[in-house]
């Protein structure tokens, strides 16, 4: 991941702070920040922003249903964030690297809500943009979570995986 923002943004930093409350478990005042950003940035504001937050808001919800609605807003955003946008915030980052795990997500919600083929859609495309994954850690982590999805869609299996993001059940 980056290590530094080519220039500030203080809706980025919210949203990182948000997430970073979520993560340490205080999932209902994570969602209730960017709740309230996400008011503040607007259906028509910054793509990034939108995307960026739909993205991690979706994995504070434990139904598959309401994660999947933000999921969705975080691909149709990330349909309308410029290259150019993605490296005035850091200069190591590329578009084309969200939508592995923008698909992935998606496809696990259609899985968990038993729409297989949807899921099947979105497994599909999550890998053919995995190529645009870094070899790092994080590439091999989604790259793990693509195959689990994967293999949970073709045994038509409902649960969820216990190495997916979100709040525990």
């Amino acid at each position: 991941m980056p290590t530094a923002p080519t220039s500030p943004d203080p809706t980025m930093e919210a949203i990182g702070e948000a997430v970073t409350e979520g993560r340490t478990g205080n999932t209902h005042s994570a969602r209730h920040q960017l709740l309230d950003l996400w008011s503040q940035i607007g259906v028509t504001g910054d793509p990034l922003h939108r995307c960026s937050l739909a993205h991690y808001l979706a994995d504070l919800y434990e139904d598959p249903a309401q994660a999947l609605a933000w999921d969705v807003r975080a691909l149709d955003a990330a349909d309308a964030v410029t290259e150019r946008r993605v490296q005035e915030h850091h200069a190591d980052l590329h578009i084309a690297g969200f939508y592995p795990s923008l698909h992935l997500n998606l496809a696990d919600n259609y899985r968990r809500l038993g729409s297989f083929d949807a899921a099947t859609e979105h497994i599909n495309a999550a890998k053919g943009h995995a190529l645009n994954l870094r070899q790092d850690a994080y590439g091999a982590s989604l790259c793990t979570a693509l195959d689990e999805v994967a293999e949970a869609i073709s045994r038509r299996d409902t649960t969820k995986r216990p190495s997916a993001p979100g709040p525990t059940a």
